[in-house]
């Protein structure tokens, strides 16, 4: 009796140990031990979904506070290598097509408001210039006739580098601001970077 008894003992000890292992291990890999810094950057990762802004840096780390190198700036515009560029022309412009279309299940939440014809408003009172005094180059702005609610426009820059420079200047232009306070229409944008190909009439 007092065998088995010993035994039994010796079992559920051993089990008591494996499963505080494993806590242990888990408290450690989750982040409870890790530094208020270490915490903060793996919510700010978790945040971005793992994924680099334009033109930044790339998280790295696995989340724990590290930081990698600068990532290059994604390709556009001349002199794109490899297979990317196969078929672009070497002295592409970077051109960046811009699809904003209105959500009106935004409407009303918070500063929300108004819809396509104050977003053409936006643009003609004043968004156009600012991007132009910013060195951005606006070719055509145009309202889509299938989709409505939708304005497509079409601004080209030197390269990669001329584009995040011009979008820094125009982010920081009070008129900017002012416009997008005044017509804060809530959107869903599409992107598309863009090179010419080598037979584009348009570089």
């Amino acid at each position: 009796m007092t065998k088995r008894f010993a035994l039994s003992g010796f079992v559920s000890g051993i089990v008591v140990g494996v499963v505080a292992t494993v806590l242990v291990i888990g408290m450690f890999a989750g982040g409870v031990f890790h530094t208020p810094e270490a915490r903060a950057a793996q919510a700010a990762t978790a945040a971005q979904g793992q994924a680099a802004p334009q033109g930044g840096a790339a998280p790295a780390g696995g989340g724990r506070g590290q930081r990698g190198p600068a990532a290059p700036p994604a390709p556009c515009g001349p002199n794109i290598a490899g297979d990317l560029g196969a078929n672009t022309a070497r002295d592409s412009r970077c051109f960046e097509l811009r699809m904003y279309t209105v959500d009106h299940s935004r409407v009303g939440q918070g500063n929300f408001k108004g819809g396509i014809m104050e977003l053409h408003k936006r643009f003609r009172e004043g968004e156009v210039k600012v991007f132009q005094d910013s060195g951005v180059e606006v070719l055509a702005n145009w309202q889509n006739l299938d989709e409505p609610d939708t304005l497509i426009y079409l601004v080209a820059y030197k390269d990669r580098a001329a584009r995040d420079a011009g979008w820094a200047k125009f982010n920081a232009d009070q008129r900017w601001t002012d416009l997008r306070n005044k017509y804060f229409v809530p959107l869903t944008t599409k992107v598309y970077m863009m090179s010419a190909t080598d037979y584009s009439p348009l570089k």
